[in-house]
């Protein structure tokens, strides 16, 4: 099994889009045309939010502006674990023999595909995605936030100065914990879930909680 969005259709060309995760902790956004069994693959580059195509991807049949294309569309999905897929031209074909590209024919590694089929994931997910079946960052930053000026420990680890990190992981596993009903999850089981989360984030998942932690951390008095 792979772990990959759900597919999207493109208006720059006649194919479907998808992303998915790659070894290694990179993120690949995939074209699947309807008029060749040949795969278009490009990494996303997370410095400019933009896409990077594979140096073995024809620019003739993939041009950049479809991958940006599929970048959005596929912004904010969740990740799932689902099985590999071909462009329609290779179905029922000859080259559907043909074996996908290593990048995308990998395995995932297998604590990610337990984290994505896991209940406690498939409850965030469901808690913080609209009607349009993406997932609401500002929803998630939010409850995050409110969270933290609720809670009266965070201000005791506010006014110690505890660390960014500290007070972060806090609040979230907290949030975790209460969405999902699940008191044991370990700090690790958490940040495998932001992991996932943020691969699919149009910026950082948690950056405007992260934003409202440096201004209460700023703020406070020496």
């Amino acid at each position: 099994m792979v772990i990959r969005t759900r597919l999207v259709e493109l208006s720059t060309l006649e194919a479907v889009a998808y992303r998915q995760k790659l070894r290694g902790g990179q993120v690949g956004v995939v074209i699947l045309r309807n008029d060749t069994a040949q795969p278009g693959l490009a990494l996303l580059n997370r410095q400019s939010g933009g896409a990077d195509p594979a140096h073995n991807t024809p620019a003739d049949l993939y041009p950049l502006e479809a991958f940006q294309e599929a970048l959005d569309l596929t912004s904010g999905l969740p990740y799932s674990s689902r099985g590999p897929v071909r462009s329609p031209a290779a179905v029922g074909s000859a080259s559907a023999d043909a074996p996908l590209p290593a990048d995308l024919n990998e395995e995932a590694p297998a604590e990610a595909v337990a984290t994505v089929n896991s209940a406690d994931y498939a409850a965030i997910v469901k808690a913080y995605t609209n009607k349009k079946g993406e997932l609401s960052y500002e929803l998630l930053n939010k409850a995050l936030i409110q969270a933290a000026h609720s809670n009266p420990f965070v201000a005791s680890m506010v006014a110690a100065k505890a660390s960014l990190e500290e007070i972060r992981d806090h609040v979230v596993k907290a949030n975790f914990e209460a969405v999902t009903g699940n008191r044991s999850l370990s700090q690790a089981e958490v940040n495998r879930i932001v992991e996932l989360l943020d691969e699919v984030s149009p910026r950082s998942v948690l950056r405007e909680f992260n934003d409202d932690l440096r201004k209460r951390l700023a703020a406070e008095p020496d």
